[in-house]
């Protein structure tokens, strides 16, 4: 019998923290790579996929979350070195803060679905939806509103159904070709929104079929730390060079 093909967290992680490198090498090192840029693009999905399945999986939400916390501390300055040239740059938060109020969105939610209460529940579930939207947006973190949303995208449509992959489909499109839409580029006759790339990260994210793969203490700290120290690599390789 002919083997799915598939792919596993570590597999995705590793693929996305690639994909991820190469966006940032354009950004810091080779701002006219356009086509390194669209590849990029196809980094956020991956991993806001896989928040959605690490707050599933996780045997703690809560150290999950402190993880998130102090990593996402030692990523600002960091991530400020290299998008803004100085230490501290207030106007723009690194993705990892955008994870934590997607996260804390997510924990709101399976609380509404807990709610006996019809009103409340519905309460509390737009107010997780809508105040996780306005809290990435008015904080500024990395990808702002729409990158809350994308993760919680994954969370809503969880599973491989056709139903599930369409509202995948739906809300990638929707918020990459019209919430995030902003630098397009020419394919032809048209003009799409170099986000909208991202959108080919789904074929990717369906590979996955629930495997694990390498995983453990030394796996989970060599993802987290690879986040500050590829862009504090990066703010150094800039400066030197220009």
């Amino acid at each position: 019998m002919k083997k799915t093909p598939d792919i596993s967290s570590f597999g995705l992680h590793l693929l996305a923290m690639a994909l991820m490198l190469c966006d940032h090498l354009c950004l810091a090192l080779a701002p006219d790579r356009l086509w390194m840029t669209c590849a990029g693009r196809l980094a956020f999905p991956i991993f806001a996929f896989l928040m959605a399945e690490g707050f599933y999986h996780t045997r703690s939400r809560a150290r999950y979350a402190r993880r998130l916390l102090v990593f996402a501390l030692l990523s600002e300055v960091p991530f400020d070195l290299l998008a803004a040239g100085r230490p501290v740059y207030p106007f723009h938060q690194n993705v990892l803060w955008t994870f934590l109020i997607a996260l804390g969105s997510m924990q709101l939610l399976e609380w509404a679905k807990a709610e006996p209460r019809p009103a409340a529940r519905l309460a509390l579930g737009a107010g997780a939806v809508l105040g996780g939207f306005l809290a990435g947006t008015a904080f500024m973190a990395d990808y702002f509103g729409p990158g809350v949303w994308t993760v919680l995208v994954f969370y809503f449509f969880r599973g491989s159904g056709w139903q599930q992959r369409l509202g995948q489909l739906a809300g990638m499109l929707v918020l990459n070709g019209v919430l995030l839409a902003g630098q397009t580029v020419s394919l032809g006759a048209f003009e799409v929104p170099v986000q909208v790339f991202a959108v080919l990260a789904l074929p990717l994210i369906w590979l996955y079929q629930g495997r694990q793969g390498p995983h453990g203490r030394a796996v989970r700290w060599l993802f987290y730390g690879f986040y500050p120290l590829h862009l504090l690599a990066l703010a150094a390789a800039e400066w030197l060079l220009f």
